[in-house]
């Protein structure tokens, strides 16, 4: 598997705004997600734990799906997929707007990973020990299930050559799906009642940080292959999320304050160093230095 990510991150970048044709999302399953990210990515539960207790707490987000009538649990009059009657989901990085230019385009307002250097459009955790296994690998799992890529989905409208070899790696590590995914990468919500109010902040995009530090502490709590949750390590680990002041969660909030309309041009946003630089970001190395170590 090769892929030519210069120019693009469409695989970080909610591209809908700008896309010619209307794009689903990337999603295994048969549910549709409450929320209207575009490529939430998951996280394992151990991710989930370094980055609470790295202090990036606040830049997590949680993903529910919805159910048929009578087949999940309803919380805020809305059937929500559960497993053995409790709401299941899993954890994600915030995708702020961002004012980006991929494939070519003009710096516009897309929705983008809360880790991307809108400038570079490279990622400000590549290569450290907060790099999620399913960006690593992307798009290696979409390959062993057969699914389109994001690489091929810009190809196909925007041009260029960006899977440059089809077959995925041999040695895959956050393909976690069925059983295995219990608890590691999808989780299981004790108490639903916990969770009212919840579902119709995440609809609307007004979780707050006591909405998303709930799920991210059960998340840390979980036991893989099971559907207990640790008490005192997710009260922990909620606790230490509340109080996450990282520059990711600053730069998230004030990207929301500044962005202009999604899609529209982004000429006289701030510039990203200001926002995110200034506040602690790791600078990204650009593509000249990327080529000259290939």
């Amino acid at each position: 598997m090769r892929v030519d990510c210069e120019g693009c991150a469409g695989c970080c970048i909610d591209w809908r705004p700008v896309a010619p044709v209307p794009l689903d999302h990337e999603r295994r399953g048969p549910r549709a997600p409450l929320d209207d990210t575009y490529n939430l990515v998951p996280l394992t539960r151990d991710e989930v734990r370094d980055f609470v207790e790295a202090g990036l707490g606040d830049v997590l987000t949680p993903r529910l799906w919805e159910a048929p009538p009578g087949e999940g649990v309803e919380i805020d009059g809305v059937e929500v997929a559960a497993i053995a009657g409790k709401p299941a989901f899993f954890v994600g990085m915030r995708k702020p707007p961002k004012p980006v230019a991929p494939f070519g385009l003009e710096r516009t307002w897309l929705r983008a990973c809360a880790f991307l250097d809108p400038d570079t459009l490279q990622c400000r955790i590549h290569d450290t020990e907060f790099y999620p296994d399913e960006c690593a690998e992307y798009p290696g799992h979409n390959l062993v299930l057969g699914k389109e890529t994001e690489c091929e989905r810009v190809e196909r409208h925007h041009g260029g050559e960006r899977l440059l070899g089809d077959a995925p790696p041999d040695d895959l590590h956050g393909l976690l799906l069925g059983p295995h995914a219990l608890g590691a990468k999808v989780f299981v919500h004790p108490d639903p009642e916990r969770l009212a109010g919840t579902i119709e902040h995440l609809k609307t995009r007004e979780l707050t940080p006591e909405d998303r530090a709930e799920f991210v502490g059960v998340a840390v709590g979980s036991h893989p292959g099971s559907t207990e949750v640790d008490d005192d390590r997710a009260s922990r680990a909620r606790a230490k999320t509340l109080e996450s002041e990282s520059w990711a969660g600053e730069a998230v909030a004030a990207w929301d304050a500044v962005a202009g309309r999604l899609g529209s041009a982004a000429d006289d946003a701030p510039d990203p160093d200001e926002v995110e630089v200034a506040r602690g970001a790791p600078e990204t190395p650009g593509w000249d230095v990327v080529r000259g170590d290939d």
